[in-house]
C-alpha cells in the first residue's frame, strides 16, 4: 500500500477515534470523499481491506489503524 494512503488512514481514524472514542468503527470509504475521484487509490484500499486482511465492512478504527502501522 502507498505510502499517502497508509498516512490518510491513520489520520482519519486518530480523527475518528477522538471525535467519538475508542470503539468507532469505520469502512474504508471513509477515507474518501464521497465522489470516486481516484478509482485506483480506491481499489487499493479495498484489496488491503477486503482481500489481504478479509476485514468486516465495519471495523474498529483502532484495529485498523494498529494493522496499517504493523506494516511499516
Amino acid at each position: 500500500m502507498r505510502d499517502s494512503l497508509k498516512q490518510k488512514i491513520v489520520a482519519v481514524c486518530d480523527a475518528k477515534v477522538a471525535a467519538k472514542g475508542p470503539t468507532v468503527g469505520l469502512s474504508f470509504y471513509a477515507f474518501f470523499a464521497n465522489r470516486n475521484d481516484d478509482p485506483e487509490l480506491l481499489m487499493e484500499a479495498a484489496t488491503w481491506w477486503i482481500k489481504i486482511h478479509r476485514l468486516d465492512h465495519f471495523e474498529k478504527a483502532e484495529k485498523v489503524k494498529a494493522l496499517v502501522l504493523a506494516e511499516g
